[in-house]
């Protein structure tokens, strides 16, 4: 049969066949063809789907597949991707996931000489005691006051620095701004409170200026009255730079048109943020506001316990600092890891509850 012959005999792979005795030589001659489609190992492009099983589409019952035979299988597949989980994985289950069965401490008289096996259980003797102890009360006010300033005054400090750096028009300042501002997080808190305190301390720069004029110096940083405050300046300084990384990246997210298409309606800078940056910044400030309320009842331990000798626990003693206190340092384990078990709970109760409320006001909310 000549090629003309033989294109005109099968088109579209389908055999054009008149004559029966024709048909079944074909038959004959696909055979073999047919059984080594059927004998065919699946096969796997890289990032592709695995060719022979089934694909995930609108048809298929994923429930009917357990779901660890998916996993095993994603994972034959695709061996490095799930080698490079590994790692993470390890660090969370080690120091995150597996200390968690230590909270049974709370529930006992603990003593590390007994061990948690034979520590006497007292059941919620634990946590009765944290309602009539004064020094808990005073540490979660001191907590809920301190989380409070910093969610009103920390949080939004970034937004507004980076808002403003963005209005810029000079690069150079622009960046010079940006190192200046990002330093301070690269230093440890007690470098921080050394520098703080050579500037607002009694022996500090402030003092001898104001003696200078015939001012009565003032120490700021043992004034118990005003410590609160100084605790969010001192974080605002610290991270504020640090806290625009993000902040850029969602604004650089932003259409260049949406700002021109405002201009040409005749909005101004203050409106073009108003009615543009803002809401462009919204889904990342929600997904971090959600976070930051995770950690409302952790304010800083190592910031605060520098400075509590200075202003007196009255007015730095937190819920972190009584915990060291009262377990490490004073050996009651029991009291100290129920105050850290209720912190937990509290803390999960408020992010699934910030969550909820944050998808039913229309936006996506973490997860």
């Amino acid at each position: 049969m000549t090629a003309r012959g033989e294109n005109d005999s099968r088109r579209n792979g389908v055999p054009n066949v008149t004559d029966p005795s024709q048909a079944e030589a074909h038959v004959h001659a696909d055979a073999p063809v047919a059984r080594a489609v059927v004998g065919k190992k699946p096969t796997a492009q890289p990032g592709g789907p695995v060719s022979g099983l089934p694909a995930d589409g609108p048809g298929t019952d994923k429930k009917a597949t357990p779901f660890l035979r998916r996993l095993w299988t994603a994972m034959r597949f695709h061996p490095w991707m799930y080698a490079f989980i590994l790692p993470g994985l390890g660090f969370f289950l080690l120091f995150h996931y597996i200390p968690l069965l230590g909270n049974v401490i709370a529930f006992q008289d603990y003593s590390p000489f007994l061990g948690i096996t034979g520590s006497r259980w007292v059941g919620l003797d634990n946590f009765t005691a944290l309602v009539r102890d004064p020094e808990v009360i005073n540490a979660i006010v001191n907590t809920l006051v301190i989380s409070f300033l910093q969610l009103a005054f920390a949080f939004p400090a970034p937004i507004a620095l980076a808002i403003f750096l963005n209005s810029l028009l000079s690069e150079r300042i622009k960046r010079w701004i940006q190192t200046v501002v990002y330093l301070p997080h690269f230093l440890s808190w007690v470098i921080v409170i050394a520098l703080w305190q050579q500037v607002l301390g009694g022996a500090g720069s402030l003092a001898r200026g104001l003696e200078l004029v015939g001012i009565d110096s003032v120490n700021i940083m043992s004034d118990p009255s005003t410590f609160k405050l100084l605790v969010v300046a001192q974080v605002v300084w610290k991270d504020v730079g640090w806290g625009t990384i993000i902040f850029f990246a969602a604004i650089s997210t932003i259409s260049a048109e949406l700002y021109e298409s405002a201009a040409v309606d005749g909005a101004g800078p203050w409106r073009r943020i108003w009615h543009v940056t803002l809401p462009g910044l919204l889904p990342v400030t929600v997904m971090l506001l959600i976070l930051q309320l995770g950690n409302v009842l952790t304010v800083g331990f190592e910031q605060l316990l520098l400075q509590q000798p200075a202003v007196g626990a009255g007015a730095a003693q937190v819920i972190d600092t009584f915990v060291y206190f009262r377990g490490i340092a004073g050996g009651d384990w029991g009291v100290s890891t129920a105050v850290g078990l209720v912190k937990g709970v509290i803390g999960t109760v408020l992010v699934l509850g910030a969550n909820r409320l944050a998808k039913r006001l229309g936006t996506d909310g973490l997860f």
